[in-house]
Formats: C-alpha cells, sequence, structure tokens
C-alpha cells in the first residue's frame, strides 16, 4: 500500500510535527507512514482524511494483493 500523506501535507505547508499533533500520534509514526513502513487503523486512516478533506481512498494506494477483486 502506498499513501498520498506526504504530498497532501506538503501541499498545505504543514510539517511532520504539526500532522503528529493533529492526529495526537508521534512524528516517527508520520515519518512511518509517509514511507509505507506502517499501515494506520481505519480510526487512524479516517482522520487523516479529514485533516486533509479528502476521502480514505483518495489518501491510499493498494497494489497487487492487497486488492479485493
Amino acid at each position: 500500500m502506498k499513501t498520498r500523506i506526504r504530498e497532501n501535507r506538503t501541499t498545505r505547508n504543514m510539517t511532520q510535527e504539526e500532522l503528529a499533533a493533529r492526529l495526537n500520534v508521534s512524528r516517527q509514526t508520520v515519518i512511518s507512514l509517509e514511507n509505507n513502513k506502517y499501515k494506520p487503523s481505519l480510526v487512524l486512516a479516517h482522520k487523516l482524511a479529514q485533516i486533509f478533506g479528502c476521502r480514505m481512498e483518495d489518501l491510499f494506494i493498494f497494489e497487487g494483493d492487497e486488492n479485493i477483486d
């Protein structure tokens, strides 16, 4: 799974620390999300979508065997 979190964050001139504070997570969690090293919970994904004013599907790109056929 790839994400568009970094793209959305930088477009809004938001730092990783600012996003982490809004999500109530550590900066390391934001880094891991942006580097596709961590898959967020449904609640965290929903919070991200709310912050960026988009749908969860707009933030997360599923590839390969993650897709439902």
